[in-house]
């Protein structure tokens, strides 16, 4: 039988909601309930319904806000452009592209309810929305015969595209929506799911979920410290269901994850979620299914299954010819734009220490091809050379040679590892087609050698001058952090991600933590 702990009494045994001593019945001592008995509702005391916890929500309503936003951000400033533009019908086309605007993103599911963590590239970056628009209108103004200019009409939609941008930023950083401000979670299942759900949940801040109790299944003590309100026994039993909604109330938790296991099958995971869903709270499922991003995933249902289609990363398409003409666009500007920056930098490199002002070196890059990646140097001349004699001050615990005091740093070079400036000579890289903007950090020649089959997968991509282990700590990174976070930008990078990445780096940099 499952039970309740309560911290403040003096009763021991099985207790319920109110912390009253609960009978033991013959269908409780009985810990293997046959699965086909009818289920009941619990009959405990039911605690207040204002007392229960209740999800967080955001003082602005999302989708009101999301529309009003659509249609004014995109209506009045095309309407003034077409009115500036002495465009026949000014008024009339701007409510109607308005319209259509709303339309496309109510279709493609802008509007919708979005969980907390769920992939939300799609609704803070709608640039698939704005083409799907200007092809709905090229398509209505050849039907209606329109006199509009195409030029005019076209830049009059783009404030549309740079305030839907704004409005989902706005959303995302709405109170209540950081990475601590979402769901109290109380996690249940057996000890070895518990400690791996709650370690992942609250070891990392780019989520808004918060393990804050768990009611473990069986005997088993679980090791992550998380306080532990309740327990259910090994077979199903009657107050299951008591038993987790009293855990949930005694810490405030909005959110039940379950962990299935043996001792938790499909059945008992059914009759758990009427329950739980009856005394108000809300149910989510662990997925054994790990580094795979949300829009990955798509679920279906099958002879009573639940199946989790999981769609392939991408290797080809319009996202991967999207991707290279931003990253060669990027890297030409980026040249164009820096190059009064690297004159300064290569005359200071050159000054203060001898030596040339670039480092070149040989890494491996997509399908483990070797090119020369050019930095600025930011060692003595001879680094190479002396790496041997400080092999055993390496503090990585991976193929990778890290040091946090390296002897072989120039002064010069500290302040631009900080800044990460050092790195600004790959953008050759990048517009020679060996390197991208974003992606896995590049080897060495002797790093591959040591790669197993799984840190091998990171070479499936072309390597990028920033990316998730960029903004994620850098050099702090433990090796398999690293790896698990290349692997993870390997099977689910998209454009949006790259672009989301790319504007994380700027904060990563201006930090300056983990990196030396």
């Amino acid at each position: 039988m499952g039970h309740v702990e309560t911290p403040e009494s003096d009763i021991s045994g099985p207790v319920g909601l109110a912390g009253t001593p609960r009978p033991r019945t013959a269908g409780s001592n009985n810990r293997t309930v046959a699965h086909t008995r009818v289920w009941r509702a619990p009959t405990t005391v039911e605690r207040d319904h204002a007392e229960r916890p209740r999800a967080r929500t955001s003082p602005v309503p999302r989708v009101p806000f999301l529309v009003l936003t659509d249609l004014l951000g995109l209506g009045v400033p095309a309407w003034l452009v077409l009115r500036a533009g002495d465009q026949p019908g000014p008024l009339t086309a701007a409510a109607s592209a308005a319209l259509v605007w709303t339309g496309v993103r109510a279709v493609r599911g802008r509007y919708g309810h979005r969980l907390p963590g769920e992939a939300p590239e799609a609704a803070h970056l709608p640039f698939g929305d704005w083409l799907a628009l200007i092809g709905a209108l090229a398509l209505l103004l050849a039907v209606t015969g329109g006199g509009l200019d195409p030029a005019t009409a076209v830049a009059a939609l783009v404030p549309g595209l740079v305030v839907a941008l704004l409005a989902g930023a706005a959303v995302r950083r709405r109170p209540g929506a950081g990475p601590r401000g979402g769901r109290r979670v109380l996690v249940v299942g057996e000890a070895a799911g518990l400690d791996r759900a709650v370690r992942l949940l609250n070891s990392r801040e780019d989520h808004p979920y918060t393990a804050v109790a768990v009611v473990p299944v069986g005997p088993a003590v679980p090791a992550s410290g998380t306080p532990v309100p309740g327990r259910l026994a090994p077979e199903p039993a009657d107050d299951d269901v008591s038993t987790v909604l009293g855990g949930a109330f005694a810490h405030d938790a909005d959110l039940v994850l379950v962990a299935p296991g043996s001792q938790l099958d499909d059945d008992r995971l059914r009759r758990l979620s009427w329950g739980l869903h009856d005394g108000g709270l809300a149910v989510c499922v662990l997925s054994e299914l790990s580094g795979v991003a949300a829009g990955r995933v798509r679920p279906a249902s099958a002879a009573g299954l639940t199946l989790l289609h999981v769609t392939p990363p991408l290797r080809r398409g319009p996202q991967t010819v999207l991707k290279t003409v931003v990253d060669r666009a990027g890297a030409a500007l980026g040249l164009l734009a820096l190059a009064p920056l690297f004159f300064g930098v290569a005359l200071a490199v050159r000054l203060s220490s001898p030596g040339p002002v670039f480092h070149r070196q040989t890494r491996h890059g997509r399908h483990n091809r070797p090119f020369t990646m050019w930095k600025f140097r930011t060692m003595v001349a001879d680094a190479e050379a002396r790496r041997e004699q400080l092999s055993t001050a390496n503090e990585s615990e991976g193929p990778m040679f890290k040091m946090r005091r390296d002897p072989r740093v120039t002064r010069i070079g500290h302040a631009l590892r900080r800044t990460s400036v050092d790195e600004l000579p790959q953008l050759l890289n990048v517009l020679r087609g060996d390197m991208s903007l974003v992606g896995p950090r590049p080897p060495l020649p002797e790093e591959v050698s040591r790669y197993d089959e799984r840190e091998l997968r990171r070479l499936a991509v072309r390597p990028g001058l920033t990316g998730l282990w960029q903004v994620s700590g850098r050099s702090d990174l433990s090796w398999q952090e690293t790896v698990s976070l290349d692997l993870w930008y390997v099977d689910n990078w998209s454009v949006a991600t790259d672009m989301g990445l790319l504007a994380r780096t700027v904060r990563a940099v201006t930090d300056g933590r983990g990196a030396y």
